[in-house]
């Protein structure tokens, strides 16, 4: 079913009579049942089957999507049943779910499917096909991609969308991708073809490709040369035997490029040299008209090094400007001149906004000098438990495994009433896999037992495992003092963390099934988010939202059909004015700005937890995310994209796209305010 014939069915459910409209509300629980399972990650064989075979295309093609998002392969034959259905929706979300199945019982159908394609592939749901073959993988599908892109010469015409699908999915085969193909595409194709074979090329890094990613970084258009430009990188230029000197005079071009992103993905090439006779290149855009171009040449200039770097980045920390670029700057600085941090950052060492202390402790993690580590310690002692966090981070990252003084550190904050401090010292101990710690980790688990955050008790779990795994006299007590003496969690994410570092069978011993989830939703709820959302009646408002900065508005709209929890879960949080007040605790130059943390160091969330709806929309410019920290662990974070991520695609819920504001996108900096958002 097409979109335009889901809006005629809603409208079926609010105007028609008798039992047409009886027919109406079957659909609704048809769809709500589908909703709940997968919310649920229960698969029911028989329920789903018959969702399959359902009269209605929009229930078959949902029927699909819970299949993939449940993640249960005993499904696959339904999907491969549903990729003849003559709805081409429907066969689009079957080959989709495939993939997220990566089920290698599926190939040889997708591969006769791909190879019965006419020569022009026009049907974005056929597409499907495509990237599903390179998500599963595997010799077969590889050599499905090396038939097709033979099928047609780089030269011709860009109209074959299976051709262009495949040359920007065939990254996703890693040493098994087709790269004589894609460097023929990189260098001989235009538009499209040539944009998506440098995407892939400079994604695996293909030696045989450089000369036309040097090419492709001359292109005119902007995505191919930005694609292209953070190829030509010093590994690539060795291992394809080119002079270094060929990449870095086109870098020297590119970091002045008319477009902001071409200049941020230069820089971000240049760092790669390590080569402090580049300095003066990188700090010529330390001013830049785009505000996050400073902040990759920070970055920059922090990995090309030398005393003329960690000048330029102590004069940039001393001057005012945004937080953004300050930070940048003393990281860089923590890098090229790592004896310089302490002196050089003490003004944030005091100051009394929390975040800029957490930065001054990240930069001490990076310069990891004796200095810096004894600062670290000190800064244990903060007021402000998110210093004490970072603290904590920072010392693990150079402080080896076995030193007696950190163990001992993190064994006095088990008992820290920050959820973040006790995670981050349990994975300190975790490293030490030592049987004497079995009861510090089991209280720590215990402490942990009932908090909203579960980042402690997945943290004690996971350190759990490791020891366990030291042995069969370790596992056997450990078994013994965790699994079986503190009960069945109620936390799925726990339950699935068990699963995984002990097994499945383990689990299942002392703690019974790991699924299904209990999410606290009646039948009632989920008829109420299908009628809401996945059948939205047309010419209803448009489903929206509007998030006020500091540097102005953007507009989104919300794709309720497409992740109806997702988008019922961020509009709850609206209403509470959940996000109101904070700032954008996390902007990659050119990738995304990610916001929605209440702690406002990018570790919090709303307590909750809902669980993933992959869908088939695709990670452009302009898209919204749910930010996570493992499958089904969305709350409240959130994210937008600069520039189109493609391997992003089918990885983070996509729930939301912008509608209007895109220029405030590209204005954000890391520690902007979001002042309010808004239905």
């Amino acid at each position: 079913m097409t979109h335009r014939f889901r809006g005629l069915l809603a409208v079926a459910l609010l105007a028609l009579p008798g039992a047409l409209r009886a027919q109406g509300q079957a659909a609704v629980s048809d769809l709500a049942q589908l909703l709940a399972l997968e919310d649920r990650r229960e698969f029911d064989g028989a329920a789903l089957r018959r969702a399959a075979r359902h009269p209605d295309a929009l229930v078959r093609a949902r029927s699909a999507v819970a299949i993939g998002r449940i993640g249960e392969r005993s499904g696959t034959p339904v999907l491969i049943e549903l990729l003849a259905d003559p709805d081409t929706a429907v066969r689009g979300e079957a080959a989709f779910a495939l993939g997220l199945l990566r089920d290698t019982a599926s190939v040889q159908e997708l591969v006769r499917r791909l190879e019965a394609f006419a020569d022009v592939v026009t049907e974005p749901a056929d597409l499907e096909i495509v990237t599903a073959l390179a998500k599963i993988g595997g010799p077969a599908a590889a050599q499905a991609f090396e038939g097709l892109l033979r099928r047609r010469p780089p030269t011709g015409t860009n109209d074959d969308g299976a051709t262009a699908r495949a040359l920007l999915e065939s990254w996703r085969f890693g040493r098994q991708a087709p790269v004589a193909r894609l460097a023929a595409y990189a260098r001989d194709a235009r538009g499209e073809w040539r944009r998506n074979a440098v995407y892939s090329a400079a994604r695996l890094r293909v030696p045989g490709a450089a000369q036309g990613l040097l090419d492709a970084s001359g292109d005119q258009d902007p995505l191919t040369r930005q694609w292209a430009a953070r190829a030509l990188t010093a590994e690539l230029a060795d291992s394809a035997h080119v002079t270094r000197e060929s990449f870095v005079g086109r870098l020297r071009q590119l970091v002045g490029d008319p477009d902001a992103q071409v200049r941020t993905n230069a820089l971000q090439a240049l760092a790669s040299y390590r080569d402090s006779t580049l300095v003066s290149v990188a700090s010529s855009r330390l001013v830049d008209r785009d505000q996050n171009v400073p902040v990759r040449a920070a970055m920059t200039l922090g990995a090309l090094g030398g005393s003329r770097a960690a000048a330029l980045l102590a004069e940039r920390f001393t001057q005012q400007g945004t937080f953004a670029v300050r930070r940048a700057a003393l990281q860089g600085l923590a890098q090229a001149g790592p004896g310089a941090v302490l002196s050089t950052g003490q003004p944030w060492r005091a100051d009394p906004d929390w975040r800029l202390r957490v930065a001054y402790a990240e930069a001490l993690g990076i310069a990891a000098t004796p200095e810096a580590r004894a600062d670290l310690v000190a800064l244990l002692g903060d007021a402000d438990a998110r210093v004490v966090a970072a603290a904590l981070g920072a010392i693990a990252q150079f402080v080896p495994a076995g030193d007696t003084a950190l163990r001992s550190l993190a064994r006095a904050r088990l008992a820290h009433e920050d959820v973040m401090v006790r995670a981050g010292a349990v994975e300190i101990l975790a490293r030490e896999r030592d049987p004497a710690l079995l009861p510090d980790l089991v209280a720590a688990y215990r402490r942990a037992a009932a908090e909203p955050m579960n980042d402690a008790r997945l943290a004690a779990v996971q350190a759990l495992a490791q020891l366990a795994g030291t042995g069969p006299p370790a596992r056997e007590r450990v078994e013994r003092d965790f699994l079986a003496a503190v009960g069945r969690s109620a936390d799925d994410l726990v339950r699935r963390a068990v699963a995984e570092g002990f097994g499945l069978a383990t689990h299942e011993r002392y703690w019974g099934a790991v699924f299904p989830v209990a999410t606290g939703r009646s039948t009632q709820d989920y008829q109420e988010l299908v009628r809401r959302y996945v059948l939205r009646p047309a010419g209803s408002p448009p489903l929206r939202a509007t998030i006020e900065t500091d540097r102005g508005a953007i507009v989104i709209d919300l794709l309720g059909a497409d992740a109806p929890i997702t988008v019922d879960n961020f509009l709850r949080l609206v209403d509470r004015r959940f996000f109101d007040g904070s700032r954008w605790h996390r902007v990659v130059p050119n990738f995304v700005i990610q916001d929605g943390d209440p702690r406002g160091d990018g570790n919090g969330g709303p307590g909750t937890v809902i669980r993933d709806e992959l869908n088939r929309r695709r990670y452009d410019r302009g898209m919204v995310g749910m930010a996570l920290s493992g499958p089904d662990t969305g709350g409240s974070q959130f994210f937008l994209t600069h520039s189109p991520q493609p391997h992003l695609d089918g990885r983070y819920t996509i729930f939301g796209q912008v509608y209007s504001g895109a220029q405030v996108l590209d204005l954000v900096v890391q520690g902007d305010r979001i002042r309010r958002i808004v239905r």
